[in-house]
């Protein structure tokens, strides 16, 4: 008879999945070459145990790469909660996306070295995962007035697609919270001068 307990083996099993996840995308910042050995000690676990995760370099790069974007987009709610829309906007912008750029080089030379052997780049579904969180932004923003009602979100992802010309050993931050402000006159609401 079972309790709906979750068994200490399969937490086990996704806690060890979490953590070799944490460790390669932290190795993946740095440098596109995947260790198992040092992704293995830096979670903690035996590198037979990252082979039976992710039998191939590949598909760990891969399943970082979902991860980091499934983060990204999983914290917007939350920036809602706590912000007014147009600083939560700011907030995923500067704090979160621009963070995300700057800090995974190594995962996106990895990712194109990795989809290569592969043939194939989950970019189409992680587009649309991206495109559905300024979506939530926008809304949330169109519901206060901030911005206009016809903007089309993917042309905002693009207009964001700038902060991949920062220079991460320079002052990203301040380069993207200037580039929002240039984002932002372009798609505010209209106000009357009166």
């Amino acid at each position: 008879m079972t309790t709906g307990s979750v068994s200490p083996r399969r937490a086990d099993t996704r806690r060890n999945h979490e953590r070799i996840l944490a460790a390669a995308a932290k190795s993946l910042a740095c440098s596109s070459e995947v260790s198992f050995n040092a992704i293995a000690k830096q979670a903690g676990v035996g590198v037979g145990t990252v082979y039976r995760h992710f039998p191939t370099p590949e598909a760990l790069i891969l399943a970082v790469y979902q991860r980091e974007v499934r983060q990204l987009v999983d914290v917007v709610p939350s920036l809602l909660e706590k912000h007014a829309p147009e600083q939560a906007f700011r907030v995923w912008t500067t704090d979160h996306l621009a963070h995300y750029v700057m800090t995974k080089r190594g995962l996106a030379k990895a990712l194109r070295a990795a989809t290569a052997a592969q043939g194939e780049l989950p970019v189409v579904s992680a587009r649309e995962t991206m495109v559905g969180a300024v979506a939530t932004l926008l809304e949330a923003n169109v519901a206060v007035g901030t911005v206009r009602a016809d903007l089309d979100p993917e042309t905002v992802l693009r207009g964001l697609g700038g902060l991949l010309m920062l220079d991460p050993g320079g002052n990203w931050r301040s380069q993207a919270a200037s580039l929002v402000d240039l984002l932002w006159r372009g798609i505010r609401a209209e106000r009357d001068e009166a």
